[in-house]
C-alpha cells in the first residue's frame, strides 16, 4: 500500500476500516474544538487585549495545521471513487462543499492584511466558529439527519407552507384589530409579523401585546396553533431520523490478524 492510500484511509472517515475515527482524525477533531474554543474566548475584549500575542500565534499555528490538512485532502482525493483519479478528481474535490468550507475556515489569517476594524474582527471570529462545521464529515449522526431531511422533504415543505399561511393570516388579523390602537407595533402587516413570529414559535418576548378583547382572543388562538406548528416538523424529523438510524448498517471491526490466521491454516 502506497503512502497516498494510507493517508487516504486515515483522513477519510468512510474509508477507515475500523469502528470510530482514525487516530489522525481524532487529532484533527480535537484541534477544531480547541480553535473554536479560542475564538469564543477571544470575543471577551479584556482577554483579547491581554493575550493578543498568544491568540495571534495560536491562530497562525492553526492556519498552518489546517492548511496542511487541506492540501493532504486534495492530494488523496484521487483515491476516493466518489471524485475519480487524477487531477480531475482533485478538482472535483476542491469545488465540493466540504473543501470550500475548509478554505473559508482558513480565511481569518488574512485579517492582518486588510485591517483591524471592529466589524471585520467580529466577522473573522464568526468564520472561525464555522470550523465546527468541519466536524460534520466525522459524524454518522449528521449523515442520518441529512438522509432524514431528504426522505421527508415533501412533508417538511408542507409544514413550512402551513407555517407561512398561519404567519400571514395572524399578522393580517392583528393588523386589522390592533392597528389603530397600537400603530407602532401593529400599524402594518410587516410590523405585526414580528409579534406573530414570536407567538407562533412559542417564544413570547412580551414586547408586543394585544390590548383589545378580540385581539387577545386571536392571540390565544395563534399561541395554541403555534404549539401544533412546532410539533409538526419535530415529529416528522424524529420519525425520519429513527428510520434512518435503523436502516444504517453497523460497521464491523476488521481484525488485522484474520488474514494471517487464514493463510497459516
Amino acid at each position: 500500500m502506497n503512502r497516498r492510500r494510507r493517508l487516504f484511509l486515515l483522513l477519510e472517515p468512510t474509508a477507515w476500516p475500523r469502528i470510530g475515527l482514525s487516530p489522525l482524525n481524532r487529532i484533527i477533531t480535537a484541534l477544531i474544538c480547541i480553535s473554536v474554543l479560542m475564538a469564543i474566548i477571544e470575543s471577551e475584549q479584556d482577554l483579547a487585549r491581554n493575550w493578543r500575542a498568544g491568540f495571534i500565534a495560536a491562530e497562525r499555528l492553526f492556519f498552518v495545521l489546517f492548511f496542511v490538512e487541506y492540501c493532504c485532502r486534495v492530494w488523496v482525493a484521487a483515491e476516493n471513487p466518489r471524485y475519480g483519479p487524477g487531477w480531475r478528481g482533485r478538482l472535483r474535490y476542491a469545488i465540493s462543499p466540504a473543501a470550500l468550507l475548509d478554505l473559508v475556515a482558513l480565511a481569518p489569517i488574512f485579517v492582518a492584511f486588510v485591517g483591524n476594524e471592529m466589524f471585520l474582527l467580529r466577522l473573522v471570529r464568526l468564520v472561525r466558529i464555522l470550523r465546527l462545521a468541519k466536524l460534520g464529515r466525522y459524524s454518522t449522526a449528521l449523515d442520518a439527519i441529512g438522509t432524514a431531511i431528504r426522505s421527508r422533504r415533501y412533508e417538511l415543505a408542507m409544514s413550512i407552507k402551513i407555517a407561512a399561511v398561519l404567519l400571514l393570516v395572524s399578522s393580517c388579523l392583528l393588523y386589522i384589530v390592533e392597528g389603530d390602537g397600537q400603530p407602532e407595533t401593529f400599524g402594518s402587516i410587516p410590523r405585526a409579523m414580528w409579534w406573530s413570529i414570536a407567538t407562533l414559535t412559542t417564544v413570547g418576548y412580551g414586547d408586543a401585546v394585544p390590548i383589545t378583547i378580540l385581539g387577545r382572543m386571536l392571540a390565544g388562538l395563534t399561541a395554541i396553533l403555534g404549539i401544533g406548528l412546532i410539533a409538526m416538523p419535530t415529529g416528522i424529523l424524529a420519525a425520519a431520523f429513527s428510520d434512518a438510524m435503523q436502516k444504517r448498517p453497523e460497521p464491523e471491526p476488521r481484525d488485522p490478524d484474520a488474514s494471517s490466521r487464514g493463510t497459516g491454516s
